[in-house]
């Protein structure tokens, strides 16, 4: 299908990096097949490359996980082992601790900002509708900063927002629960650990049901950098599984009731790996 893109959003000067999860932090590899495909903390250092600067100053997001301190000491050697010194931690842990300490300043100071793995939802109910989302994407839209996230904190960044539906009940219509997510990302769904998890049903069932959205399914220790909001290159180990689903003819989604396993025809799929490009297809005019 062909569809001459018409949009008149404003094009974000920030750069979004998704991560599969499990991304390299500095271990070597063991076996032969790692050797050939692996490239110890490439991910997280194009992540710091990204921002153009030497020493940025970065925010790491914890808000998704409950091992929050054990989380940021982890990263942050890493990061100290990449060359970047000046980095500092926010975890909100409720909704409240988002409204009340709103931690603007910080964000406006940031070169970059990264969220990490732990519970999706949690980042959309405790940050959804708040100033400190907001700030965020104010800067996204006009300045040049890089927000990263890895599992669940990549999964956040798109829209529609897979939150449940595990492996065991992937096939049958209905058990894959959506939401919204943070938005950086529209009509496009983020899905992480992607082949190592075998999630392959579980985002056909998400385009099914919303032919409109592109699907990306993220490797582990696999990456894609989003430039202007649409431009897409994939970096890491791994591959990225693209899902497309405007050709889609047929599928029984309206029988989700029935307690059915999800079929469908027409579905596309893309295969891509690292240097690969893809541009995220602009076929839903903005609206108010």
């Amino acid at each position: 299908m062909k569809i001459k893109p018409v949009n008149s959003s404003p094009v974000p000067k920030g750069i979004l990096l998704a991560i599969g999860g499990h991304e390299n932090k500095g271990e070597q590899p063991e076996t032969e097949e790692q050797k050939r495909v692996s490239n110890p903390l490439e991910v997280l250092k194009d992540f710091v490359k990204l921002t153009g600067k030497d020493k940025p100053l970065i925010e790491v997001i914890t808000t998704a996980t409950e091992e929050a301190d054990l989380m940021f000491r982890d990263y942050k050697k890493v990061f100290k082992e990449l060359g970047t010194e000046k980095l500092q931690h926010i975890h909100h842990q409720t909704r409240g601790d988002a409204l009340r300490n709103k931690q603007l300043e910080r964000i406006k100071k940031a070169d970059a900002v990264f969220f990490t793995g732990g519970d999706q939802l949690k980042l959309t109910a405790v940050y959804g509708g708040t100033e400190f989302l907001f700030e965020l994407k104010q800067r996204y839209i006009h300045d040049r900063i890089v927000i990263g996230g890895t599992s669940a904190g990549a999964m956040a960044l798109s829209t529609p927002m897979i939150y449940a539906g595990s492996r065991e009940v992937q096939e049958i219509g209905g058990e894959i629960k959506i939401t919204l997510g943070l938005e950086f990302l529209k009509d496009v769904c983020i899905d992480t650990h992607f082949t190592d998890r075998a999630r392959f049903v579980r985002m056909a069932q998400v385009i099914a049901t919303n032919p409109n959205c592109i699907g990306m399914g993220i490797g582990e220790d696999t990456g894609m950098i989003i430039t202007e909001g649409r431009n897409i290159k994939v970096i890491g180990s791994g591959i990225i599984i693209v899902f497309d689903g405007f050709n889609i003819e047929d599928s029984n989604v309206l029988q989700f009731g029935e307690q059915l396993p999800i079929a469908l025809r027409g579905l596309r799929v893309h295969l891509l790996v690292r240097g690969d490009e893809y541009e995220v297809p602009q076929t839903n005019p903005p609206h108010i």
